[in-house]
C-alpha cells in the first residue's frame, strides 16, 4: 500500500502548520487557525482527459 497524501496549506487560513487530527483517517488539524477538518477522496470522474482543453497549444 502506497503512502497516503497529506495537504500542504489550510483550506481556512492557508498555514502549512497541520497535523493529523485523532478523529481518523483523512482529520487535519492546523495549528494556526485551531481548526480541524477532514478530507475525502470521492473518486475518478467518468469524462476522464479531452485533448487540448487545457494547456493546449490549439495547432
Amino acid at each position: 500500500m502506497s503512502e497516503r497524501a497529506a495537504p500542504f496549506h489550510c483550506p481556512y487560513c492557508g498555514d502549512e502548520d497541520l497535523r493529523p487530527h485523532e478523529a481518523g483517517h483523512g482529520a487535519w488539524e492546523c495549528a494556526s487557525c485551531n481548526r480541524a477538518f477532514q478530507l475525502k477522496f470521492l473518486g475518478l470522474l467518468s469524462r476522464g482527459l479531452t485533448p487540448n482543453t487545457v494547456g493546449g497549444d490549439g495547432i
